[in-house]
């Protein structure tokens, strides 16, 4: 992927790495639009960033994700790199009353939205791009978020079958497998120990010049090269 000139959909671009990315690929003279929930989040980053062009979406909603197709499409006919950056992440109980409410919320965003996204933006001509965000959890579960853990892994598994399959249309598929940064996802403070969103930013962007699919960094790197001992592990550590 060139990282300059593309014009960018970055999902849930207004914080976390979300905003990593946007702020990134402004410095990298790109045209960056983002969507999210909350017009407030959206206006500080475009308050920042004023080339930044930003959407409402709820992107939980079906009809509300066609409603975003149809206004990119219409508005910028020429973008051509696609991120399923936003995500749900809830630490729960599979005993908690409210439990299946909430597994629903995250499976319909960090699931569905970005499979309807993907089946929607191909049908763009200029689509050459297609960047996938996962989580070092898509190799070992967090059990404290344990719907969120398995989101990641089938979405995971779902970026290597469109790599595979988006061949024969020359669109490239990229995934983003960061490890926990310190962003608020879960809830805030949660990750105040992690690595910074920046450091991430910096890493995958090198790898991103080196021409590489799987951008890794920290802990997800180790999780990706990991056998199934060194799994085991990792597992008992992160869950003990």
């Amino acid at each position: 992927m060139k990282t300059s000139n593309n014009t960018i959909l970055i999902t849930g671009g207004a914080t976390g790495i979300g905003l990593g990315l946007t702020e990134r690929f402004i410095q990298e003279n790109n045209t960056v639009i983002i969507c999210g929930r909350r017009a407030s989040a959206l206006k500080e980053v475009s308050d920042k960033f004023p080339s930044v062009i930003t959407l409402v979406c709820d992107l939980s909603l079906k009809q509300e994700r066609e409603k975003l197709f149809d206004r990119i499409s219409t508005d910028y006919p020429n973008l051509n790199v696609l991120i399923n950056n936003a995500g749900i992440q809830n630490w729960m109980a599979v005993t908690d009353d409210d439990f299946f409410e909430r597994a629903k919320e995250e499976l319909s965003v960090n699931i569905e939205a970005p499979i309807h996204l993907t089946s929607l933006f191909i049908k763009l001509k200029s689509l050459t791009t297609i960047m996938n965000v996962t989580s070092g959890l898509s190799f070992i579960p967090l059990t404290k978020a344990p719907v969120y853990s398995a989101t990641k892994s089938f979405f995971h598994s779902f970026t290597l079958s469109v790599r595979h399959l988006m061949k024969s249309k020359n669109i490239e598929v990229i995934e983003l497998i960061p490890p926990a940064l310190n962003t608020d996802l879960g809830g805030k403070g949660l990750h105040d120990t992690a690595p910074p969103v920046k450091d991430f930013i910096e890493a995958i962007f090198e790898q991103l010049k080196q021409g590489k699919q799987e951008l890794t960094f920290g802990f997800s790197e180790a999780m990706s090269k990991a056998g199934p001992e060194d799994l085991q592990k990792a597992f008992a550590r992160l869950n003990g």
